[in-house]
Formats: C-alpha cells, sequence, structure tokens
C-alpha cells in the first residue's frame, strides 16, 4: 500500500499524521469519515473511545491528509466498496479500543480486508526483533 495526495472516492482509507503515528478512517464522502475515535486521543480513557462518523475538516483537525493507493493484489482481496462502507457503518458505536490490539488502523483494515492489522505495530515489532537479533550477536 502506498500513500498518496489525491481526492479519495466512497470506500478508501485515508489517513493524518499524527506525532509520530497516523490516525487512520474509511471516506464515505466529505461529510462522512468513519473512524475508531478521534485524530489525537491522547489522554482519553480508551473505554469512551467509539467509532464515530465526523466530517473530513474534524478527522483532519487542520493536518493534511493521503489516501490509500492499493497494489493490485490488495485491490484482490479487498471487499468491495459497498461491503467496505456497511462494514465501517455498521460498527458506529462501538467501542473496545485498545493502542496494540483494535486502534483506528485494525478498524480500517478489517473494514477493507476483513483483517485486523496494523502495519505500524507490525513494523515497530520487526524493529525491536531486529535489535535484539543484533544485542544477542554483539555479546558472544
Amino acid at each position: 500500500m502506498e500513500w498518496v495526495i489525491k481526492q479519495p472516492k466512497k470506500g478508501d482509507i485515508i489517513r493524518t499524521k499524527v506525532k509520530f503515528y497516523h490516525h487512520y478512517g474509511i471516506f464515505v464522502d466529505e461529510e462522512n469519515i468513519i473512524q475508531f475515535g478521534f485524530r489525537d486521543n491522547s489522554g482519553v480513557d480508551p473505554e469512551t473511545i467509539e467509532v464515530l462518523s465526523t466530517d473530513i475538516k474534524t478527522f483532519c483537525d487542520g493536518a493534511p491528509f493521503e489516501t490509500a493507493d492499493l497494489s493490485v493484489k490488495e485491490k484482490l482481496k479487498r471487499k468491495s466498496v459497498k461491503e467496505t462502507v456497511q462494514s465501517a457503518q455498521s460498527a458506529l458505536g462501538q467501542r473496545g479500543y485498545n493502542i496494540l490490539h483494535n486502534n483506528c488502523e485494525h478498524f480500517v483494515n478489517r473494514c477493507v480486508f476483513g483483517e485486523a492489522q496494523s502495519s505500524f505495530l507490525n513494523n515497530a515489532r520487526d524493529e525491536i526483533r531486529a535489535k535484539l537479533s543484533k544485542t544477542k550477536i554483539d555479546t558472544k
């Protein structure tokens, strides 16, 4: 998946930068971005974070956004636009946010691909594993 600056279409994944990470949502139209929590949930009780719909301006909170440009393989794997939007809409009001296991990136990937994934967390795990491997080698 690549990220490009372009006008999203219905069912697209969009993201906006927040500090050192991104916040993700499903684009329905300019008035309806379905997302798990707001752009910055710092200091918010995770139990109160829910899937909600806001306009694009609220989603971005003044920051630019990018649209996912799916690879051919990802396009073949993704749900239809209708299924993606229905999946996102049916989750409105759901809670259970967990930064490691059920965050906004997990949410959009579940809606689009049917599988909760977070590339941010996967990359962080890989980086930690690489550092641990290097440490083991260096100590021998």
